[in-house]
């Protein structure tokens, strides 16, 4: 959460920040999900389900649509925001790991899992969307074999 919030911080399209802190509060139902340690809870739980990650897919697509087909992988970078938008996409990377492995043990919602797997890809198309706004050229990656 803390890295979309300096993502947000960052960014300057009113529509992106007011995105950001919708996925913000998203996050913030997730994390209460995963700390509550009870299924029959005596205070109400935030529900994730369809609806959340069904949001995600639909700004992917639009963001995606908006944006010149990739040809090659991309180096992060070229600017804080786009830049703390790939910071933000690998920790989110890092918490659906870490979210499967605790699904081994605990019974967790698959809609949360679907939800931090379709934000991890958010995180990548908003970072090129940042970069064109911005007027950043993004970098192509060229391996060395």
């Amino acid at each position: 959460m803390a890295h979309t919030t300096m993502l947000r911080d960052l960014v300057q399209d009113p529509h992106i920040r007011e995105e950001l802190l919708s996925i913000l509060n998203i996050q913030m139902a997730t994390a209460s999900v995963l700390a509550a340690d009870c299924d029959d809870c005596p205070v109400e739980i935030p529900v994730v389900g369809d609806e959340q990650v069904s949001f995600l897919e639909a700004r992917i697509d639009e963001i995606d649509a908006s944006l010149e087909p990739l040809t090659s992988f991309v180096i992060p970078g070229g600017d804080q925001a786009v830049s703390q938008a790939h910071i933000a996409r690998t920790v989110c990377r890092r918490c659906e790991r870490c979210i499967l492995k605790l699904a081994q043990d605990v019974n967790i919602q698959e809609d949360i899992i679907r939800f931090y797997n379709r934000l991890s890809d958010y995180f990548f198309v908003l970072s090129r969307k940042i970069a064109q706004i911005n007027g950043v050229m993004q970098e192509p990656w060229k391996p060395v074999l």
